[in-house]
């Protein structure tokens, strides 16, 4: 009788437990949201600097080694490219 309960006890405990190692749903779905806000940031500061380099003039291009021709083809590609 103590084994049944023994066992009947470790049953209960092991309702709320997790496996060790993996994440919650919640905890992926947070990571999955995280990640892609993160991604958008980047795609979007990546457009900013292009459009930047729209807005420069000819002397500060050249300045950071850029052609007027290069920086016109850089500043019209798509942000996700």
């Amino acid at each position: 009788m103590n084994t049944i309960g023994s066992i009947h006890h470790s049953r209960a405990e092991l309702v709320g437990a997790r496996p060790s190692g993996r994440r919650s749903y919640v905890g992926r779905l947070v990571h999955m949201v995280r990640s892609l806000a993160s991604r958008i940031g980047s795609m979007l500061e990546r457009r900013r600097s292009r459009l930047a380099l729209l807005e420069m003039t000819d002397d500060q291009l050249k300045d950071i080694g850029i052609s007027r021709c290069d920086a016109h083809r850089e500043g019209l590609r798509p942000f996700w490219d």
